[in-house]
């Protein structure tokens, strides 16, 4: 089976070098922006975070302190991506299925809007947020608000789905865990009609990948150049959550059509 696979943009942010390429860059910035997957197939309509949420100032007071001001995520009005979901002519109830990679909050915070979706999480990243208590990198409320963990663990956890280190969504869409930025960060593969693409956070750009330079950011710079040498031998499109220059190598966001039987 194969799938089409578009880029939501989120919106932005900047942060410092060494946060992007370990060790270096020391005296530059570099803007990530922030963006979403919509995975379309034969009866699955799937999506890779979802997203910021829609009051952005309990994430970005987090953020300014960790890095100051100019570090603030910003998104132009409509960028919210239920919003984005419509202008596509579909609904957060047409979801089917929720991926998130990492667990923080540009990735959960909206889950509770997808009432009919499978969500999809690592299971070593949901035994980490559950059994760490102090962590220098995974605080417990900036990787799942509370509001969003109730819902997780009440009202949808007959559709939470614990993903093991290599696992298959449905045929054709399957996920392994990657490790190197958070506990919970998986990478996504997908047959498409334009060969294997591959979605994760374990990298933040197409530099990181090309010269197998880890992200600064980096909880285990093993995990970095596994999760490097795995995605650049198997996959035909490489994408992160993060790389700026994604929304121009792929015009209107289409990496891949969906199949015909989808349009």
């Amino acid at each position: 089976m194969t799938f089409g696979v578009r880029i939501i943009h989120l919106g932005d942010g900047e942060v410092p070098g060494p946060e992007v390429y370990w060790m270096s860059d020391w005296d530059n910035w570099y803007r990530l922006a922030f963006q979403a997957f919509l995975i379309e197939g034969e009866g699955v309509r799937a999506l890779v975070g979802t997203g910021p949420a829609r009051d952005l100032a309990p994430m970005n007071e987090g953020w300014a302190k960790l890095l100051g001001e100019r570090a603030a995520f910003t998104r132009e009005p409509g960028m919210w991506l239920p919003e984005q979901l419509e202008r596509l002519g579909l609904s957060t109830a047409d979801i089917t299925h929720v991926l998130l990679t990492p667990l923080q909050l540009y990735t959960t915070s909206n889950v509770n809007q997808f009432a009919n979706a499978q969500i999809c999480l690592s299971e070593r990243g949901w035994q980490h947020f559950h059994s760490s208590h102090t962590h220098p990198h995974d605080n417990r409320w900036t990787s799942i608000p509370p509001e969003v963990l109730s819902y997780l663990t009440h009202d949808a956890w007959d559709r939470v789905r614990l993903l093991a280190d290599e696992d298959e969504i449905v045929p054709g869409f399957r996920t392994w865990w990657a490790g190197s930025h958070h506990r919970a960060s998986i990478a996504v593969e997908i047959d498409t009609n334009a060969g294997l693409v591959t979605i994760t956070d374990a990298y933040f750009t197409e530099r990181n990948l090309r010269e197998n330079h880890p992200i600064g950011i980096c909880e285990n710079i093993y995990e970095a150049m596994a999760a490097h040498q795995r995605i650049r031998t198997t996959a035909d499109h490489a994408l992160t959550l993060y790389d700026s220059g994604q929304l121009l190598r792929y015009p209107h966001g289409v990496v891949a059509e969906k199949p015909e039987s989808q349009s």
